[in-house]
């Protein structure tokens, strides 16, 4: 590889960001996830790059399955249940209030 094809420090680390951000942004959307759990998953994935040395694309693969997997070994499972149902119980009511609103004169 050519040095000047070789990618910099700089856009390893905006590399590095973007992925821990895509990362942060999907872990927080899973079930059951709260603050406590995104910034006990942030400082493992941070410790074992800074460790290792590896980038976390390397070392934990894509930022959107990791961040699936990592609120399944991190949230219980009767609280991400609890979650699931409180969000399908938002989002039919959710879907009730807004095909209330579309009924006009009511």
């Amino acid at each position: 590889m050519a040095k000047k094809d070789q990618p910099t420090d700089a856009a390893k680390e905006k590399d590095r960001e973007k992925w821990m951000a895509r990362f942060q942004v999907r872990l927080a959307m899973q079930p059951g996830v709260d603050r406590v759990v995104v910034l006990q998953a942030v400082k493992e994935v941070s410790v074992h790059c800074a460790e290792t040395g590896e980038h976390p694309r390397t070392a934990f693969g894509d930022p959107d399955a990791y961040a699936v997997q990592t609120a399944a070994r991190l949230v219980p499972e009767d609280r991400a249940e609890r979650a699931r149902r409180r969000g399908s119980v938002v989002d039919a009511l959710d879907s009730v209030r807004d095909a209330v609103g579309k009924v006009g004169g009511l």
